[in-house]
Order: C-alpha cells, then sequence, then structure tokens
C-alpha cells in the first residue's frame, strides 16, 4: 500500500487534482556527465529522474516506499577527485532536529573514504563538505577493484548510531583492502561529530581475520544492560551482546550467514541487515536486503519487526519487498538495479530511508511510521493465521559467539 500521501511528482508530471509536495519544489540541479575512466571501463550519464508510477500491487496489500521526486538527493561531484565516480550508501543519524549521513565516495584514486552531508528537513540536503571526513590508514591496495561497490580498498556502507549514556557516536562499516573484508568499527564524541571536529577513535577490525562478513549493526540502545550487536539474519537473527565496546587486539565476533535460508518468502537470498535497528513502540524495525525470486539479480529491501526484550524473536516479516528499482536513477550507473540502504531515521512522524541507488547515488524514500507499524501487524497476523513458517527465520537463535584469537 501507498503511503497516506501519493507517490509525488513534479508540476509538469502530476496528474490533476495531486497536491505538491514542499519538498518536490526544489529539485537541486543534477551534475554534469561523469566518465568513470581507468578504475572501471564503465560510462554513464547523471539523469533527471522520471517518477514512474509503483509497480502494479498484488490483490493483498503491501506496504510500497515513496520515493522522492528529486531523487537522488547526493550524486558525484567531478570538481572533487575523491568522489568524482560515486557517491553512495549513506548512514544516517538524527540529531538536534538535523540529519546527518555519511556517505560512501569513490573517486579518481579507486579508494573508498566517506564524506559528509546534512538536512534540515531530511530531505534536500543543505550542508555537504567538499572533503572526506574519514577514511581508512591503507599500507596497499588491490590489484582489482572489490565486486562489492568497486573501489581498491577503504571502507564502505558506514551504520550510525549514538548511545545516549556514552556520549559517543558509534560507526560499523565494511574495510576492505587485498585479501580482506572485514567489519571495522570506530566512535567519536557527539560534540566532535556536531562541530565537524573528526576526531575519529582509532580503528577496530571486529570480525576474525581470515573471513569474509560484512554488515554488523549495534543497537542504539543497550538491551537488559549490555551493548548488542546484531551481525547476521539468516538462516537466524544472532546478536552479541557486550559489557564493553573497547574491543581489546584479538577479540572479534563470530558470524555466520546462510544467504539461501529462506523457502517461504519474496527472496532468493537473504543478504543482510540494512540500518541499526530503530525502535518504535511495536519492537525494532529493521530492513534488509535480500534477492528477489522473480529478479534474482536485483538487491530489493524488506522490513521485519524484532521483539523488544529479545530482539532475536521475530515478530513480522514483510511478504514483499518496500523498496526496489523502478526508477531510472537506480537503473543506469555503476550497478544497475540495485538499491541498498543502511541508513534511516524516524523524522516529523515518518520513516525515511536512505539508499544507494545503482551504486552511484544517494536517494530517499518515505513512509509514515503508523502505517509502516500498522502494514506490519497485518502481516503478523497473517502469517499467525496462514503460515506461521512464513517467518523468515526461526525465533530463539543462540547468540552469536565471541572468540579471542591465539595467534
Amino acid at each position: 500500500m501507498v503511503g497516506k500521501r501519493a507517490t509525488r511528482r513534479t508540476k509538469a508530471t502530476r496528474k490533476p487534482g495531486r497536491r505538491i509536495s514542499r519538498r518536490a519544489k526544489k529539485a537541486a540541479p543534477l551534475a554534469a556527465p561523469i566518465s568513470m575512466r581507468g578504475i572501471q571501463d564503465i560510462s554513464f550519464m547523471e539523469v533527471r529522474p522520471a517518477v514512474l508510477e509503483p509497480p502494479a500491487k498484488s490483490p493483498e496489500k503491501r506496504a510500497l516506499l515513496n520515493k522522492l521526486p528529486t531523487n537522488p538527493i547526493i550524486a558525484p561531484n567531478p570538481s572533487h577527485r575523491w568522489e568524482a565516480y560515486q557517491t553512495f550508501n549513506a548512514g544516517a543519524i538524527l540529531l538536534d532536529g538535523r540529519v546527518h549521513l555519511l556517505y560512501r565516495a569513490i573517486g579518481v584514486d579507486g579508494i573508498s573514504r566517506f564524506g559528509y552531508a546534512s538536512s534540515s528537513d531530511g530531505f534536500n540536503v543543505d550542508e555537504r563538505l567538499p572533503y572526506p571526513v574519514y577514511e581508512r590508514k591503507m599500507e596497499r591496495l588491490s590489484f582489482s577493484p572489490s565486486a562489492s561497490g568497486g573501489g581498491f580498498g577503504g571502507c564502505e556502507d558506514p551504520r550510525i548510531i549514538k548511545i545516549e549514556e556514552d556520549g559517543r557516536i558509534y560507526v560499523t562499516y565494511n574495510a576492505f583492502g587485498p585479501g580482506e573484508l572485514r567489519v571495522g568499527f570506530t566512535s567519536i564524541r557527539v560534540d566532535d561529530f556536531l562541530n565537524r571536529r573528526w576526531r575519529w577513535s582509532e580503528e577496530r577490525l571486529i570480525s576474525p581475520p581470515g573471513e569474509v562478513h560484512k554488515n554488523f549493526v549495534i543497537f542504539p540502545e543497550k538491551i537488559n544492560g549490555r551493548y548488542a550487536i546484531l551481525h547476521s539474519i539468516s538462516p537466524k537473527i544472532r546478536i552479541t551482546y557486550l559489557d564493553s565496546l573497547e574491543f581489546d587486539d584479538g577479540i572479534y565476533i563470530n558470524s555466520y550467514h546462510e544467504p539461501h535460508s529462506n523457502g517461504n518468502g519474496w527472496e532468493v537470498a537473504v543478504k543482510s541487515p540494512g540500518p541499526p535497528p530503530i525502535k518504535t513502540s511495536d519492537g525494532w524495525l529493521l530492513l534488509y536486503h535480500g534477492l528477489d525470486k522473480r529478479e534474482p539479480w536485483k538487491y530489493k529491501i524488506g522490513l521485519m519487526l524484532l521483539d523488544l526484550d529479545n530482539p532475536e524473536r521475530i515478530l513480522a516479516v514483510s511478504r514483499y519487498p518496500i523498496i526496489e528499482a523502478d526508477q531510472s536513477y537506480e537503473n543506469i550507473g555503476f550497478k544497475p538495479g540495485i538499491v541498498y540502504t543502511n541508513g534511516a531515521v524516524v523524522k516529523d512522524g515518518e520513516l525515511i530511508v536512505y539508499y544507494g541507488s545503482a551504486d552511484t547515488y544517494v536517494s530517499a524514500a518515505y513512509i509514515p511510521l503508523d502505517e509502516i507499524l500498522d502494514y506490519l501487524r497485518r502481516e503478523m497476523e497473517l502469517t499467525r493465521d496462514i503460515d506461521k513458517e512464513k517467518l523468515l527465520l526461526l525465533n530463539g537463535s543462540p547468540n552469536g559467539m565471541i572468540i579471542k584469537s591465539h595467534a
């Protein structure tokens, strides 16, 4: 079901009788054509978005998020060498009424870094720094670009949370380079972040060496007095609980992922959690990535609801994706047909999801939070009454283990 506000259109394309949102009136001009030379043998042009009708809905109700007509909200900037080719996959956090974004950027040297942008209304980016705000210390680079979005090394896909009692912002991300793809971790004081003083803590790698791991997310508050890190959703929800986020040398989170574990859902493969879980009155809202059985070459975004006190217990799962690639800017770029999210906030009663489009742009989609929770309640009732095995994963999984390396 599309949100209470219909998919928004510019004045030239809207249908008679539909209002134009104030958010749609200020479409920023897009950058000039970009050629990706040297790193990827691909050329493409930025495109003005064509706001298309949503895919035909099945007779059963579904929740399909509204995409901003002014998408993409962040595009590569050819005047900045470090972000000239790709700007995508933004982490998001709401602080003092303003949405702050850390986005992945790749430029002419093939290094993946984080840039910073922010928005007062959550939709129109009115601040964007001309320099990267975080990058890894790399002794050497890979000889070939990463299959995970490109680049020869660096950091990708930041997930941002704030723990109120700590006064710190924590960021998990994927750290990659020659022969490694692991989960990185850093933090910064809230006042430093807000004042653009980029005094990040030293990087910690929190997944075991010699193993491929991605996409760990930290809950934004302690659960039963302990920090909680969700590191796998397939075949079960796996959460590791910690007394500290120090991660001394040799301490890692042991994780396990089985992508082809869901025989009953819309996915042919369940990939990973998206943004950190969002606390609601009904449970923890968790977006995730999957490959659709009908279009297994495309990433799509689904939704699940986890129990507040025991988040390893799944309460509801969306039977359909809530975001999928059906716009021109999602199908032209480094990876056509890919939508990927690692940032979302609730602002003024709306769930706003920031997602990468074609591994090239940052876009935004939104829906009233009450509407998405109503949808999940209906999914919960349908699951209970029709097919209890519809749940994506088995409930009550064991925690992820903490292991110490003896190497």
